[in-house]
């Protein structure tokens, strides 16, 4: 049976109102949480960025639902504190706690001052951090000299059971290769079709472990509120790669979006008012196969959506 949970965007919430919501969230019935990890949002609209790790500790704590974040080790994050944080998450919250892992934005990882890898060489470098984060969450003394640099690591405290590591893609090449070292896929809402090749891909390979979707959607009582609430948010983020990747400030970012459309950012958002379309669309996500489905309403406030899931969407989907 499909678990539907619900996205903590920091981009867009302020830490401690996202924590309010992820404890509403519980309370609405949602039996899972995601955490994304930026160092800046994607547009100055939305505002915010607060520290995931210190936050992923006060929401595990703070609720009984299983959490797992997005993050990019390799430029901005060492890989061995990487490891240490997934390990200090496990150590505490046994089993409700994973991590997937990509080859991140220049918007999050241009502060290091290193320059911007081409995406081959950030491939590489997310899967020597991938063996490093494996060794030392078994325990090994870790030493590495190639994309990353690691002296003699170990971690001393450590999960009886190593929290899954989980592969982020949004292409079949990306899913194929995620395939060869992932305990499981995430990805994004998109055409049926595509989200179909990236599962078969992923599987046809020897994939293994959980399939993960994250469904951008905005929802309101009243359908002109919920397009303006979708293209005032996130009309920064209707941009394929590699300009999602490249762009490296929230200025280039609403520069590039100035004239995007409701009707552009319909495409990679789900928009209604009527709560029985958004369970359709959401159904036929759950039918491709995915084990858990994250639910990002794109709005600031989210306590309407978490209300109005509680009464009706979630009792439609179960």
């Amino acid at each position: 049976m499909t678990v539907y949970g619900i996205h903590a965007s920091h981009e867009q919430v302020h830490p401690r109102a996202l924590l309010d919501a992820v404890v509403t969230a519980e309370r609405a019935g949602f039996g899972a949480a995601m955490s994304s990890d930026h160092f800046s949002p994607w547009s100055a609209r939305q505002g915010h960025s607060g520290y995931a790790w210190s936050w992923l500790g006060a929401a595990l704590a703070s609720t009984d639902l299983p959490f797992g974040v997005v993050t990019a080790p390799g430029q901005r994050y060492h890989p061995a504190i990487t490891a240490q944080a997934i390990a200090t998450l496990g150590a505490m919250f046994p089993g409700r706690f994973w991590a997937a892992l990509g080859t991140g934005e220049a918007s999050n990882e241009h502060i290091t001052g290193d320059g911007w890898p081409r995406k081959s060489l950030r491939a590489a470098r997310l899967r020597e951090c991938v063996d490093v984060i494996r060794a030392l969450l078994a325990g090994e003394e870790v030493s590495h000299e190639g994309l990353v640099t690691v002296d003699r690591a170990r971690l001393w405290t450590r999960p009886e059971e190593p929290p899954p590591l989980v592969g982020a893609a949004v292409s079949v090449e990306t899913a194929l290769w995620c395939a060869t070292w992932a305990d499981g896929l995430i990805t994004v809402n998109a055409p049926l079709d595509h989200l179909r090749h990236m599962i078969d891909a992923y599987r046809t390979a020897g994939g293994r472990g959980r399939l993960c979707l994250q469904v951008h959607l905005s929802w309101a009582p009243d359908p002109d509120e919920a397009a303006r609430i979708a293209h005032e948010q996130w009309r920064s983020n209707v941009f394929a790669p590699p300009v999602s990747w490249d762009l490296e400030l929230t200025e280039h970012f609403d520069e590039a979006s100035r004239f995007v459309t409701r009707e552009e950012v319909a495409k990679v958002v789900n928009i209604s008012s009527d709560l029985s379309q958004h369970a359709d669309w959401i159904r036929s996500y759950a039918e491709l196969g995915f084990d858990e489905i994250y639910l990002h309403q794109v709005a600031q406030d989210q306590r309407p959506f978490l209300d109005a899931a509680a009464e009706k969407l979630l009792p439609n989907l179960s």
